[in-house]
């Protein structure tokens, strides 16, 4: 009897990628008048989001309490994040003036026509950004409900919540080790959970880009083309660059980790949302070598800190609508702008088009009309695609450069893959 061929679920996603393209452009030519239609496979990429969405929470909480509890010392667990934060600052600031200096040598903005006034969408988000005060941003930081902040999927509010509660664990020493036990059980049924999950990924991911598609159509490659063009490129020269120079220092085993982060990024970029990819990047740094209470502390983390893909795209899109306008900003202007996305960029990505409410923040800071906001909408899902995957492989990096940093990741990955343990060096973090 013949074997049944079984698929990869790289390769179902593919499929799914490829299929979702050719339902999305008979979707556009057939029903681009009919948005139901649309809207009904949607369905499918919508199930999947809150499928994953319902995951984040639990997961985050109970890895982080079974790391660190189970650590049992929290003084590592302050250095760690002492270093996390410092990578976290150096590599998105680098992408900052990436994206400035991609901006100013194109200049996609030289010729665009802004419309005369504000759409209804963009002036709601700009309604966002002017209620988020600097002290909103701090106090924002700690939950005042946890049940509230796992409905909303606040990361960072999950993160702090989690890192006091398993310090309390900590500090109960056997009394509390019931509880660890509880997390650790809670750890293992969301991974198992995940993996349920994950096969209903294709499905999603297909749906996904079938909307992408059918709403937009391959015209909307011609619109904007040079700030979607500049924004891509900017995009693959910091991952070349940036996050190459610092896979080298790591001496990261390249291969193994692509392999590893290939599933994740389809999912980031293809649903443009960071917490499709969450769990099985959680799952597969582990996979690489990165031990749990690092992965664990790291990865949500970097989800608040560590957006490397849009602080690039702020950077450009904000002198974008300055070009557009005819307004040009000086150097000193433009430092001042990437001084200012150094700080309102940190600690936001639970806020819905957390981007977008933070270039209508900086506009109205610099004079800069909120009309570029409309022009932006239109092809800002093209942009999220990519700014999103390179999210979420930057943060895939940051637990290995931690790891690193603390003298725990395998100093050799002649093994790996192998079923032989990996060897873990033996420096002093």
């Amino acid at each position: 009897m013949a074997r049944r061929l079984r698929l990869s679920l790289t390769t179902q996603i593919f499929v799914g990628l490829l299929v979702g393209i050719i339902v999305g452009l008979f979707l556009h030519y057939s029903f681009a008048a009919n948005p139901t239609a649309i809207a009904w496979v949607r369905v499918l990429s919508r199930v999947f989001l809150s499928l994953i969405k319902v995951i984040i929470g639990p997961l985050i909480f109970s890895t982080l309490v079974v790391g660190i509890a189970g650590a049992g010392s929290l003084k590592e667990v302050g250095r760690i994040g002492l270093k996390a934060i410092v990578y976290f600052e150096i590599v998105t600031t680098m992408a900052l003036f990436i994206g400035l200096a991609a901006v100013n040598l194109t200049r996609p903005g030289d010729g665009v026509n802004l419309p005369a006034e504000p759409s209804a969408e963009a002036k709601e988000i700009a309604g966002r950004a002017a209620k988020i005060s600097a002290q909103d941003h701090i106090v924002g930081i700690f939950p005042t409900s946890i049940v509230r902040s796992m409905a909303e999927n606040d990361v960072l509010q999950i993160v702090v919540f989690s890192l006091l509660f398993a310090a309390a664990v900590a500090a109960l020493g056997e009394k509390g080790r019931p509880v660890l036990v509880l997390c650790e059980s809670v750890s293992e049924v969301m991974f198992k959970f995940t993996n349920y999950v994950m096969q209903f990924a294709p499905w999603g991911v297909g749906a996904a880009m079938a909307v992408t598609v059918g709403k937009n159509g391959p015209e909307v490659l011609k619109n904007l083309a040079m700030l979607i063009g500049t924004l891509y490129a900017a995009l693959l020269v910091f991952i070349v660059v940036v996050l190459g120079s610092v896979a080298a220092i790591v001496r990261l085993p390249v291969r193994r980790f692509l392999s590893l982060v290939k599933e994740p990024l389809i999912l980031a970029f293809t649903t443009t949302s960071s917490e499709s990819a969450f769990p099985k990047a959680l799952e597969n740094m582990e996979k690489l070598g990165v031990p749990k209470r690092i992965v664990s502390f790291v990865l949500p983390m970097g989800y608040s800190f560590n957006l490397d893909g849009s602080t690039l795209y702020l950077s450009l899109a904000a002198m974008f609508v300055a070009q557009a306008s005819n307004h040009e900003l000086g150097i000193g202007e433009q430092l001042l702008m990437v001084i200012t996305l150094m700080l309102t960029t940190k600690g936001i990505a639970a806020v819905p088009r957390a981007s977008l409410v933070v270039l209508s923040g900086t506009l109205a800071s610099f004079g800069l009309p909120l009309e570029g906001i409309a022009v932006i909408l239109g092809v800002d899902e093209l942009m999220d695609m990519a700014r999103t995957a390179t999210n979420v492989l930057g943060n895939c990096l940051a637990t290995v450069v931690v790891a690193k940093w603390e003298g725990q990741f395998p100093s050799s990955v002649a093994t790996a893959g192998t079923g032989e343990p990996p060897v873990i060096s033996a420096e002093a973090g």
